[in-house]
């Protein structure tokens, strides 16, 4: 490629984005596993991961650019009721095949630089597992519980492991 060929600038900018965002995610990210109670499902427990990117709500454009860069996911608010004056938004991936096609791919290809690379490890895993569908046997559930840190007992209460 040429230097004046303007697909090469677009991967240039694509490619500091890129190094933008892992960055960014390793400050304001997180990589999460839910296991919560669910009555209707199979075991009484339903599995939930998800990428997450909290700001307030002036820096809104930010995730705004970070949806567009990823092609998926949703902004959610966090209507905020306490001494804040903003409230907060959420970027938010949880459908599994963009977990699995976009989120995993890109920090694969883009490693995160801090310990939080370990809970993108453990995501990663988890996700895996539920692709495979192990979340639906006793030992599979029972593997992501451990991995994320989590009790399975029957008379816990619903919560949740973030990592």
């Amino acid at each position: 490629m040429s230097e004046n060929d303007p697909s090469a600038d677009n991967q240039q900018g694509r490619l500091e984005f890129a190094s933008w965002i892992i960055g960014f995610v390793d400050g304001e990210g997180c990589f999460s596993v839910s296991i919560f109670r669910n009555r209707t499902s199979k075991f009484g427990w339903q599995v939930m991961p998800e990428f997450v990117i909290t700001q307030s709500e002036r820096d809104l454009d930010v995730l705004k650019d970070i949806k567009a860069f990823f092609g998926c996911g949703n902004i959610f608010v966090n209507r905020r009721y306490d001494n804040h004056k903003r409230n907060l938004y959420r970027f938010c991936v949880r459908k599994r095949s963009d977990l699995t096609n976009v989120i995993i791919p890109f920090f694969n290809q883009y490693p995160l630089l801090t310990k939080k690379h370990l809970d993108f490890i453990t995501f990663k895993k988890v996700v895996n597992m539920m692709n495979k569908k192990q979340h639906f046997q006793t030992k599979g559930l029972n593997k992501i519980a451990k991995l994320v840190g989590k009790n399975l007992e029957r008379n816990q209460e619903p919560s949740e492991t973030i990592r």
